[in-house]
């Protein structure tokens, strides 16, 4: 496997999870990245979990991690990390079923399990408590980042790369109230929120989501028991779609992923369902089925982000651009922005970035009615190796705080239109445009300052073609009256 650079997804800040993903890369032989990704997150569950005693679980003797330390040096049966995982389970009814218990039969042998062991004991977590569950949190966090790079395609079914997660929590700005997550993957948006609600001071969020995948569903589980938040995921992963686990939710903010472009995502099965108020998608692309998904679980008040395959801005197949014209017209769209491409381990595509409401009016913030902002923010992102991007976090800042200034939300940071980069569009000149919501079609050009001796330079250039043009207006009409000569008149 590829070894991510130090700051590619993690914070970047605690100095070794390069180091100590690089050596446990190396302990892994054969092992396909798909299974290992389980062995060595299990392994991190288990050290958060028996340091975080007093959190609400309860780890029996058998499965603290300084027993499997011990076991560990010498030959480490798997069968005991098992009896370990199932002993939690037993004892912590909110992770039965989350736990993998994999490690009799997995492929790695029994002495590289008790090195794999070893190396995590090597994490140094300074006071026991909230400083020990940030940390091995955040690891858990850059392993994931690490195994999604690994799987490539494959990684996009469970990991959100965190610069676009980012992105959308700083947008929305979650503080209190209800945050849904209907596709969330391994929990990376609920990661996100709680954690820039407590930087700002507040506690008073509830967390809601669904998994379809059962395997990424125990990943948002344990990653969720880590941090220490307790979501409510439902009883089992279910298709949101056919299977709605929250139906009455109304959430304050919804941030999603959804996956791109989904087929067969039972669009006859689900005629005449209410939540497809703006018209039934198309059984080929499940994009505006997920729009109208969140629309259905948004509260009166409530804002929600998520992201979507470019095409969403403009196809017009199956009735999308109907749909797309209709959400419009009920003045829905709030913003849209268009991002780099190779943002993605699983696809290069380029995606925009939507923000819906239904409170553009009222609620103390600035009268939006009747507009959308656009960002184009295509030429922002830093490579990190040849084949992915990342938002800077100057570049989540300058994005964030369009879309802040557009909502009013600080009386002092008035919004203004930015050529080349974002504006404020009416209802009319999107009409104009058929309803598409492409952002490169409404910013603009970028203004740029001409140097004087530019300036100089370029009236130079304007006046020799000025007079190359009257040379040939002139060489054209004695042409003109020669060919009339020879023509007679």
């Amino acid at each position: 496997m590829q070894t991510p650079p130090p700051q590619a997804e993690g914070r970047g800040d605690l100095g070794f999870e390069r180091t100590l993903w690089a050596a446990a890369d190396k302990l892994r032989n054969n092992v396909d990245a798909a299974e290992y990704k389980h062995i060595v997150l299990g392994l991190v569950f288990l050290k958060s979990i028996s340091a975080s005693e007093g959190s609400g679980f309860v780890v029996p003797e058998e499965a603290r991690w300084s027993a499997l330390e011990e076991l560990a040096a010498g030959a480490l049966d798997g069968r005991m990390i098992d009896l370990a995982m199932d002993a939690i389970a037993r004892d912590n009814p909110a992770l039965r079923g989350a736990l993998p218990t994999i490690y009799a039969r997995c492929a790695l042998d029994e002495g590289k399990l008790g090195e794999l062991v070893t190396l995590l004991g090597t994490i140094g977590l300074g006071d026991p408590g909230a400083r020990s569950r940030d940390v091995l949190g955040r690891i858990y966090e850059y392993f994931l980042a690490a195994f999604a790079s690994a799987e490539g395609q494959r990684g996009g079914q469970f990991y959100t790369p965190r610069s676009l997660v980012r992105l959308l929590v700083e947008m929305l700005a979650p503080a209190r109230g209800i945050v849904y997550d209907p596709c969330c993957g391994s929990g990376g948006m609920f990661v996100q929120s709680e954690r820039f609600a407590r930087e700002h001071g507040s506690t008073d969020l509830s967390f809601y989501g669904q998994e379809s995948n059962a395997t990424t569903l125990r990943l948002a589980r344990m990653n969720m028991a880590i941090r220490g938040i307790e979501p409510n995921l439902g009883l089992r992963h279910a298709d949101t779609f056919l299977s709605d686990l929250h139906e009455g939710l109304r959430a304050d903010y919804i941030l999603a992923n959804p996956p791109f472009n989904a087929k067969e995502w039972g669009a006859e099965r689900l005629r005449g369902d209410r939540r497809f108020v703006f018209g039934l998608p198309p059984a080929s692309n499940a994009n505006f089925a997920w729009v109208q998904h969140i629309l259905a679980h948004l509260s009166p008040t409530g804002m929600a982000g998520f992201i979507l395959a470019n095409g969403a801005l403009h196809s017009s197949q199956g009735g999308e651009g109907e749909i797309r014209r209709a959400l419009v017209e009920a003045d829905l769209v709030d913003c849209v922005v268009t991002l780099p491409d190779r943002l993605f381990y699983s696809t290069q595509i380029s995606v925009s970035l939507w923000i819906v409401t239904f409170g553009k009016k009222g609620g103390g913030l600035r009268d939006r009615a009747g507009e959308t902002l656009f960002i184009d923010a295509r030429g922002m992102g830093a490579m990190i190796d040849r084949t992915h991007r990342v938002l800077t976090g100057e570049d989540i800042a300058r994005i964030a705080s369009a879309y802040r200034a557009y909502r009013g939300d600080d009386p002092s940071a008035a919004h203004h239109d930015a050529p080349g980069f974002c504006r404020a569009v009416d209802q009319a000149e999107i009409a104009r445009h058929r309803f598409a919501l492409v952002p490169g079609r409404f910013v603009g050009f970028p203004r740029r300052a001409v140097e004087p001796q530019e300036l100089a330079r370029l009236r130079g250039e304007l006046g020799e073609l000025e007079a190359r043009v009257l040379e040939v207006a002139g060489a054209s009409r004695q042409a003109l009256a020669l060919l009339k000569g020879v023509l007679g008149g």
